[in-house]
């Protein structure tokens, strides 16, 4: 152990300096701020599930774990359609939920936004139209963002909501 400790006392530090830090990669702070401008304070998502497996609900609630931190970058989720600015809305529009859908739409305030997430919210998916579903949200409101997937992803699914508020034209 000596002999150990005797050789690395006389080699030194054998590692590179470390790397001059870059704005560009605070990521989050510049998420924050830009949420911030447009918005004016955090973003507040309603979840509504029109009628889905929940395979995409699965994808939502991993956007609240540690690695996505959905939270973190500003963005949270509320209770009540009157305190939303965007609606997250999965699953084709059952018949059942379509007034539901239609009077949450009309509780959130203006300016809203409404993000359709997965293959079924999109297009109705592999239930489409029959006589339980309307079909895809677009159908039922209007549709800002479609992310499209059986289920997307959780960075799908987070780079559908910040398409939404970012103003057309930036990236």
């Amino acid at each position: 152990m000596l002999k150990t400790l005797s050789k690395i006392c006389r080699a030194g530090i054998a590692s590179e300096p470390a790397p001059v830090s870059d704005d560009a990669l605070r990521v989050v702070d510049t998420l924050q701020h830009r949420i911030r401008d447009i918005l004016g304070r955090a973003l507040c998502i309603r979840h509504v599930d029109a009628g889905s497996c929940n395979g995409c609900e699965l994808e939502i609630h991993a956007l609240g774990n540690p690695v996505y931190n959905i939270e973190g970058l500003g963005i949270k989720f509320v209770a009540s359609p009157r305190h939303a600015d965007l609606l997250l809305v999965t699953g084709p529009v059952s018949r059942h939920m379509e007034v539901a859908l239609r009077r949450t739409y009309d509780a959130t305030p203006d300016p809203k936004l409404v993000v359709a997430i997965g293959d079924c919210g999109c297009t109705g998916g592999v239930f489409g139209e029959n006589y339980a579903s309307v079909g895809r949200v677009a159908k039922v409101i209007p549709v800002n963002v479609a992310v499209p997937g059986c289920p997307p992803s959780p960075n799908r699914i987070l780079a559908g909501i910040l398409t939404a508020i970012s103003p057309p034209g930036t990236k």
